[in-house]
C-alpha cells in the first residue's frame, strides 16, 4: 500500500473541468510575478474544492488590476468595499498559514 493510499486525490487537468482550467491559468498569468504567485498558488491547492459562489469572486477579482490587488494583499493600500469578500478573505488566510506561494513555512 502506498503512503498516498489514503489521501484525497485531485482531479488531473484532464479530468478539471474548463472553467476551472481557465481560472487557474489566469491566476498563473497575471502579468505580475507577485500575483501570480499569490492567486496561482492559492488556485493550485484549492480550486478544486471551490463553490459557484467563489469561482465567481475569483473571476471578478481576475479583473482587478494587479497593481492594485498587490497594494490591497500586502497591506499598502485599503481593500475598496466592492472588493471585500470571504474568498478575498480566504487567499489572505491561506497565504498567512502556508505562507507565499502556498508553501510550507
Amino acid at each position: 500500500m502506498s503512503e498516498n493510499a489514503g489521501a484525497q486525490q485531485t482531479p488531473s487537468t484532464s479530468e478539471r473541468d474548463p472553467r476551472r482550467k481557465r481560472i487557474l491559468f489566469r491566476c498563473w498569468h497575471r502579468g505580475m510575478k507577485e500575483m501570480d504567485l499569490l492567486l496561482g498558488g492559492f488556485a493550485n491547492s484549492r480550486i478544486d474544492d471551490l463553490s459557484e459562489d467563489e469561482l465567481l469572486e475569483l473571476e471578478h477579482l481576475l479583473t482587478a488590476n494587479d497593481q492594485d490587488l498587490y497594494a490591497w494583499f500586502t497591506g499598502r493600500h485599503a481593500l475598496p468595499a466592492e472588493w471585500d469578500g470571504p474568498l478575498y478573505r480566504r487567499i489572505v488566510a491561506f497565504h498567512e498559514e502556508t505562507g507565499p506561494a502556498g508553501s510550507a513555512k
